[in-house]
């Protein structure tokens, strides 16, 4: 799949002011800092498409970026952001989970897990969690530069272990670079499956 366009379009910072079109869009997730807005930007081949921030909690709306003009990306906020009172907190773990649960034409949600972390219990909750709503999902383990390949796949292994075993098997599991480009050929060849009629 080519990128032959890109653009940032609106941040919403409910689900009651997200985009009222019909566009598929698929959905990135995952702890703070780990890479969503990086992820983004190299699917896109531009560079600040979406704004990086090293502070954890930076993304707290949903943005969205339409992509060749007929489908779109959407940068969740991260779960487990620091420095956010516990009320707004709260408020954007609900918008996240009305997103997911409620968007009709959200498509697949890629769920980014750093690949240099033994296994998180926030990231195996969330992972237990959406699974039981009603959209696919991927486990996109990134920062795969920042270690050797072997290590990599001890964390995947590990992680996968500490999931249910139902849930470990049917799970889609890619690696990625945000700094080398690698998996953004499997990322895109996953969302050109759901974009076939």
């Amino acid at each position: 799949m080519q990128i032959k366009s890109a653009k940032f379009t609106l941040s919403a910072h409910q689900l009651s002011a997200a985009p009222t079109w019909h566009l598929p869009e698929f959905a990135f997730i995952g702890r703070s800092n780990v890479g969503k807005s990086s992820m983004i930007n190299m699917l896109s081949n531009k560079v600040h498409l979406a704004k990086v921030s090293a502070t954890p909690g930076k993304t707290r709306l949903l943005n969205f970026f339409v992509m060749n003009e007929t489908w779109s990306l959407v940068d969740l906020p991260g779960y487990g952001y620091a420095k956010v009172a516990k009320s707004e907190k709260i408020d954007f773990t609900e918008t996240v989970g009305d997103y997911i649960e409620q968007r009709e034409n959200l498509k697949h949600v890629f769920v980014l897990i750093d690949s240099r972390l033994t296994p998180q219990r926030i990231d195996i909750d969330f992972t237990a969690w959406i699974a039981t709503c009603s959209v696919p999902f991927s486990l996109v383990f990134t920062k795969a530069d920042k270690q050797s390949p072997a290590k990599t796949r001890i964390t995947i292994d590990t992680f996968l272990a500490a999931m249910t075993a139902d849930l470990a098997t049917a799970s889609n599991v890619l690696t990625s670079s945000s700094k080398t480009g690698t998996g953004r050929i499997d990322v895109l060849k996953v969302i050109e499956h759901h974009l076939i009629p």
